[in-house]
């Protein structure tokens, strides 16, 4: 290696902090001039822009030096049977606007750059913006508006399509990757999308089905995403035993809102599992037979059960609901009696603990967010298409997630005496 080259590597080890305090004061002085001048410092058009392009250029020299094995100029090119053939422009869109580069190329033509690959015209980091951006509900129109305005250029719908459909295969890899082998709660529920047959043309809705799972840790992780035009038990099964081949070996409780067919798909799987019917949906399914200025006086009615000591104590509390208001409205006691086995499993656990597993509120926080998303869609022309706008959503959202409130201080110990060596 020569004396340039080694320069270069020490300098390639130097923090960019180093680096910026090494420029030369006469350098930075012609850009404070430029500044005040009004020139941007940043965005398109900037200094900075003009900076990044010459950087590229000559990273990308270097990358063609290392290929060719000698500098250019050097007398060992002669005989190489390889050397550089020019460097034909090309325009790349950056956060800094569009930068016109010239990128070298060898006459044989083995020359692969990293930095900028051939037929590139985005340089890294951009399609991750446009792929946020996506993941917060913007449409494709409304991206490549936003790209014009911020860097002033444009991306093509088509492009921003195929730029996030690159995640696909990370959603497959996803979909199918191993789970812990134990969750003490798995909570499911259901979220309603609608899709646009290819065939047909005719648009229906179809259920986005979501389940996140509670590690030993507290720490929640969404499992899976399926879609189905109707629910089942044949179609729980299917979910069911998934996630048993990806590695659950148990589901302690399994949380959900009355879904038809799951409680029995899940005991089919997961023998010892128990199926907690969400107390809240139960409440708001109530509250439906009820007129409103009722409403309030039933629901109080109604807290004494779901609140009560233990499961005999509110067996007492259903009866003397029923005394009431049974006649009125005897819907409510019939729904709560007909689903009292999956109701009461929560009133083993103390009081904090019940608060984890009553309600699904946890993962309907999440698909409140996803709906947020959504929202924008009338419809998507594919199931990959919403598939792919719910997982970035997902993605999005569980960044703000944290452990499950008060797991340490009582919840893990509570699940430890219930469950004994089921619980890790």
């Amino acid at each position: 290696m020569d004396i340039n080259r080694m320069k270069e590597s020490a300098e390639a080890e130097q923090s960019l902090d180093e680096l910026l305090d090494e420029l030369p004061d006469e350098l930075v002085g012609k850009l404070a001039a430029r500044l005040r001048a009004g020139e941007k410092l940043s965005g398109p058009g900037s200094a900075i822009g003009g900076m990044v392009g010459r950087v590229i250029e000559r990273a990308l020299e270097e990358e063609l030096t290392d290929h060719l094995g000698y500098v250019e100029g050097d007398p060992l090119g002669a005989g190489s049977g390889n050397n550089r053939n020019g460097a034909p422009a090309k325009t790349l869109k950056t956060e800094h606007g569009e930068i016109p580069i010239r990128a070298p190329r060898d006459r044989k033509g083995t020359f692969e750059p990293q930095l900028v690959q051939k037929r590139q015209t985005r340089i890294d980091g951009l399609d991750e913006k446009i792929i946020s951006l996506y993941s917060r509900g913007l449409s494709v129109r409304d991206i490549e508006r936003q790209m014009l305005d911020l860097y002033g250029y444009t991306i093509g719908p088509d492009q921003v399509s195929r730029i996030t459909d690159g995640v696909l295969d990370e959603i497959r890899a996803w979909q199918t990757r191993p789970l812990e082998s134990v969750y003490p709660i798995v909570f499911l529920d259901a979220l309603v999308v609608k899709i646009r047959d290819a065939s047909s043309r005719m648009v229906s809705n179809r259920s986005a089905y979501i389940a996140v799972g509670v590690n030993a840790d507290g720490e929640r992780d969404v499992l899976g995403i399926w879609l189905a035009k109707s629910e089942g038990a044949k179609f729980w099964l299917g979910i069911v035993t998934e996630l048993k081949q990806r590695g659950v070996d148990d589901i302690l409780i399994c949380c959900c809102d009355g879904l038809k067919g799951l409680p029995e798909a899940v005991e089919a799987v997961y023998g010892k599992a128990i199926v907690q019917t969400c107390i809240v949906h139960l409440i708001r399914h109530s509250l439906r037979f009820v007129a409103y200025k009722y409403k309030k006086q039933i629901a109080a009615a109604l807290k004494p059960i779901y609140t009560a000591i233990d499961a005999d104590h509110a067996l007492e509390m259903l009866d003397a609901f029923d005394a009431e208001w049974g006649e009125q409205y005897p819907m409510i006691t019939a729904s709560w009696r007909d689903n009292w086995e999956r109701v009461t499993p929560f009133l083993a656990f103390p009081p904090d603990v019940r608060k984890v597993i009553y309600t699904t509120n946890s993962i309907e926080n999440l698909n409140r967010q996803i709906r947020r998303v959504i929202k924008t869609r009338g419809h998507f022309p594919t199931e990959d298409a919403a598939i792919k706008l719910i997982w970035l959503a997902i993605e999005d959202a569980q960044k703000s997630w944290r452990r499950v409130y008060n797991w340490n201080g009582g919840a893990r110990t509570a699940f430890a005496i219930h469950f004994g060596d089921r619980m890790p």
